[in-house]
């Protein structure tokens, strides 16, 4: 009477398998077991859900001759009218290169100076001085940007620091914030300065999760601090050295507009204007919200295929990767 009973079943609705079921089970253990934890992330969830993924339909601006006036549903649909006029644009060039460079610069200098302090300051051994050294360069880190570019004015005018230091030997001012060659070299230093203390914070604590136990062995195999250094500490946060230097590629047509617009003038947008002030200037100022959301999408687009490809690159030539 059972077999009939279950064939019957079976006929009706087909067994789950046995993955299945420990699949699920497997889930609820887990949701019951850690309720808080789910508790605690529902606000940054909803967070995410609700300023970020929610706001994704106004991208339909991007193909449409949006009127605030029409509404987004109501404007009319122009395809990928807006993309051509920025690719076609008498500064499409200008921008992409602007936005590369500063990005290139900040890679090549920026990147490895927070990962050379953080070694710097594992071969301290006074942590009174260590302390010491940390907090003056973390302190730039929580200066206001705008307090940034005050001071860049200060030290950077005719009559400012720098200028009244190279008048002593015989140098003529230079108007560094009013020349387009000097624009880059500025914003690139300025940021290393205001970052490199805060960005070894994530190196020193992956230096600390080295196993102690391979500094005794190579002093004991008479290597020097040097080559302990070359071949423990830096393969050991090698990954962490990977998943940054990815992250960051994302954001290569990524410049931060704040400083850039407190910094820039006429005068250096050669090689000053980015695609961010860009955006700023057509969107806000010109109210050209279609045009400069395209622009927006195009860059959006583009760092998710840098930050994939260098994603899978990593993954071919190493086994570190970010997903």
């Amino acid at each position: 009477m059972w077999q009939v009973t279950d064939k019957k079943l079976m006929k009706k609705r087909p067994l789950r398998s046995r993955t299945d079921l420990t699949t699920g089970q497997t889930i609820r253990k887990d949701l019951r077991r850690n309720w808080i934890i789910y508790v605690m992330a529902l606000p940054v969830i909803a967070y995410y859900l609700i300023f970020h993924y929610g706001p994704m339909y106004g991208l339909l601006i991007a193909f449409k001759d949006y009127s605030p006036a029409q509404g987004i549903w109501g404007s009319p649909w122009v395809g990928f009218k807006h993309f051509d006029s920025f690719f076609n644009g008498i500064y499409f060039w200008r921008l992409i290169r602007n936005t590369v460079l500063i990005n290139v610069y900040d890679l090549l200098f920026g990147f490895p100076a927070a990962i050379l302090l953080a070694l710097l300051l594992n071969e301290i051994r006074k942590m009174a001085f260590k302390r010491f050294v940390q907090t003056i360069s973390y302190l730039p880190h929580f200066i206001s940007i705008v307090v940034v570019a005050g001071m860049m004015f200060d030290f950077l005018s005719r009559d400012g620091l720098i200028n009244q230091l190279l008048g002593f030997i015989g140098v003529d001012p230079i108007d560094f914030l009013k020349e387009a060659g000097w624009f880059r070299f500025i914003f690139v230093s300025s940021g290393i300065w205001q970052g490199i203390g805060w960005g070894s914070i994530i190196y020193l604590a992956s230096i600390a999760n080295i196993d102690p136990t391979l500094y005794e062995a190579a002093k004991i195999d008479g290597a020097s601090r040097w080559r302990q250094t070359f071949h423990i500490t830096i393969p050991g946060i090698m990954p962490t050295i990977v998943i940054m230097l990815i992250l960051n590629m994302g954001h290569m047509l990524s410049v931060g507009s704040e400083k850039v617009l407190l910094l820039y003038n006429p005068l250096t947008y050669e090689t000053a204007d980015v695609i961010s002030t860009y955006v700023y200037r057509k969107g806000i100022l010109e109210a050209s919200y279609s045009f400069t959301a395209a622009v927006g999408l195009f860059n959006s687009v583009i760092s998710l295929i840098l930050i994939v490809s260098a994603n899978a690159i990593s993954k071919r030539v190493s086994e570190n990767k970010l997903w």
